[in-house]
């Protein structure tokens, strides 16, 4: 018997069939394929005389949104848009890229950058504006000066920029759950949400782990006592609404009115993400 060959997009077509033909319980295994995917916003420019990167930056698996201007991309963020990592193609706005990343870090501090710079600029910019204490070139431009977290000229090849992108992932994409706006880092046990980044107690991190293992469903109070706690004593259950407290403070923009993390009166709660 001959055994048919099954590309990954086959793979996740015939999942999605099933599910929606048998109502299996697929869509949790689906999703734990997908989830890991990066977002990445990229400030870049159509100059043909530059090199453009969010396409190859799609091709390796990323989900880019694409913007044109530092302005676009702090609109882009005042939204609900989280994503896991910048890239500011300065070199293709033919600009150092330096307001663009002050920007965007006044906008957000825990969000990591990474700069991408016209080498022959920087030498124009540095012999303009040389003195003599400071004559530089393009290679004295560093990470301090310009608010990014990496700096890279041109050229290189796209494997060297995706190699700096994941050094800059939470976990360095291991142990790394991504669903919807929550991203959590059970590696280095943070979570990041809505911009903000919070460190997690391993009790805290279990918890958002079983809440997003079953996001979208309401999970009962007993059964995520008796998971988080492992424990068959179910009897008092305060600790975990202190603690589903904490964690809405680390996931939701208003703890005292929660989108993410609902409470099923009576019952559990529910994380829709």
């Amino acid at each position: 018997m001959q055994i048919p060959k099954f590309t990954a997009k086959k793979c996740l077509n015939y999942l999605r069939l099933e599910y929606n033909s048998q109502n299996r319980c697929l869509p949790q295994l689906y999703s734990s394929i997908t989830m890991n995917k990066a977002t990445l916003l990229v400030i870049e420019g159509k100059h043909a005389d530059h090199p453009a990167f969010a396409a190859a930056l799609r091709n390796k698996g990323y989900e880019v949104e694409l913007v044109s201007s530092g302005n676009q991309a702090l609109a882009r963020l005042e939204g609900s848009f989280d994503p896991d990592a910048i890239v500011v193609n300065a070199a293709s706005l033919r600009t150092s890229g330096k307001r663009i990343c002050q920007s965007l870090r006044e906008k957000t501090q825990n969000l990591p950058i990474l700069l991408i710079l016209d080498p022959d600029r920087e030498k124009n910019d540095a012999k303009a504006n040389a003195t003599t204490k400071a004559n530089v070139n393009a290679k004295a431009t560093t990470t301090t000066n310009t608010n990014a977290n990496i700096v890279l000229s041109l050229p290189f090849t796209i494997q060297k920029l995706v190699n700096r992108i994941r050094h800059l992932l939470p976990g360095d994409g291991k142990n790394y759950i991504h669903a919807g706006l929550i991203r959590l880092d059970m590696e280095n046990r943070t979570v990041r949400c809505l911009g903000k980044q919070t460190r997690l107690t391993p009790r805290l991190m279990r918890l958002l782990k079983i809440l997003l293992d079953h996001r979208g469903e309401l999970v009962e109070r007993r059964a995520l006592f008796s998971q988080v706690w492992e424990t068959e004593y179910t009897e008092d259950m305060r600790t975990l609404d202190v603690h589903i407290s904490w964690l809405r403070r680390a996931i939701e923009a208003d703890s005292g009115n929660p989108k993410l993390l609902k409470t099923v009166r009576g019952v559990g709660y529910r994380l829709d993400v």
